[in-house]
């Protein structure tokens, strides 16, 4: 097989990211630009390089955004307090809490303060109820909404396929599965969730049309693992050992990407395939949020 069945997540996100600045300008014109605030609590290297990438994003489409930094030992409390002050301000249309939260702050909790309206990222209890009962007013979580955008937009068919999903966390796995198996356009999926007590793990990737990797372990998909054609989607992040690196590590997906790439019928790079969806979709659902706090229909995103 050529090895020309990458799926761009970079070109896609790019052109989401112009169908954005479209709406960035039809709202400017109506009602101003969107606001969209990251609080990040503490020094964590990683969310300090995410939160810069956000910012960048937001800068480059303009989205009006500010980073609110706290110090690791705020208190839960104290987060609540700011969360509710952002929750009534007018110009902020998202709020993005960026997780990790450190261990003495309960995440739920923090997600759940976070207004619905101003949920960008899809987090709060009531978003997730819309999106399980099929309701397209809510937010949907970013990352599993731009790996449905890279089956959409790689024309991958979805309805009536076996789709595997390793991973059955709340952020990822979940939601992902809740999309997928959607009585709706770009659904109608059989879908499998497999997760750390899952038997025989190996026989169901191997009748996945659809696999998608959100299971937290490196190069956990191996070619065997594979069936032949089949499309698969890497959400994985890891960092392993690698003595010829500047640093000393080396940043790996969940699937071995050498390996399976020949067997793959699409397959998505690591880095460049999901990591810029999710930003893209955070970026439009801010846009949404800013029409929907002014009263302002869908509809004005086609004019």
């Amino acid at each position: 097989m050529a090895l020309d069945n990458l799926i761009d997540g970079r070109v896609i996100a790019n052109q989401i990211h112009e169908e954005t600045q479209r709406r960035v300008i039809a709202l400017k014109d109506q009602c101003g630009p969107p606001g969209l605030v990251f609080v990040r609590v503490g020094e964590d290297s990683a969310s300090r390089v995410y939160v810069g990438m956000k910012e960048k994003a937001c800068e480059r489409l303009g989205i009006q955004s500010q980073i609110q930094v706290l110090p690791e030992e705020t208190t839960e409390k104290e987060l609540l307090g700011l969360i509710g002050e952002l929750n009534i301000d007018p110009a902020i249309h998202g709020i993005l809490i960026q997780a990790p939260l450190p261990k003495h702050i309960s995440e739920a909790t923090i997600f759940s303060a976070v207004s619905p309206n101003k949920d960008v990222d899809g987090f709060h209890p009531l978003n997730v109820g819309k999106l399980l009962l099929g309701d397209t007013d809510g937010f949907i979580p970013c990352t599993p909404a731009g790996v449905h955008e890279l089956l959409i937009h790689s024309r991958t068919p979805i309805d009536g396929t076996d789709v595997v999903i390793l991973g059955r966390g709340n952020i990822v796995g979940k939601p992902m599965a809740a999309i997928l198996c959607q009585k709706s356009e770009y659904a109608n999926a059989t879908v499998s969730l497999c997760h750390s007590r899952t038997e025989n793990i190996d026989e169901h990737c191997q009748r996945a049309d659809i696999l998608i990797a959100a299971i937290g372990v490196p190069q956990f998909v191996k070619e065997d693992m594979v069936k032949p054609g089949a499309v698969v989607i890497d959400v994985g992040v890891n960092r392993i050992p690698d003595s010829t690196a500047k640093n000393g590590s080396q940043l790996v997906g969940d699937v071995d990407f050498d390996a399976v790439q020949k067997k793959a019928g699409l397959i998505t790079p690591n880095p460049g395939g999901v990591g810029p969806m999710t930003i893209a979709m955070l970026l439009r659902n801010t846009t949404q949020a800013c029409a929907k706090a002014n009263g302002l229909k869908p509809d004005i995103f086609n004019t």
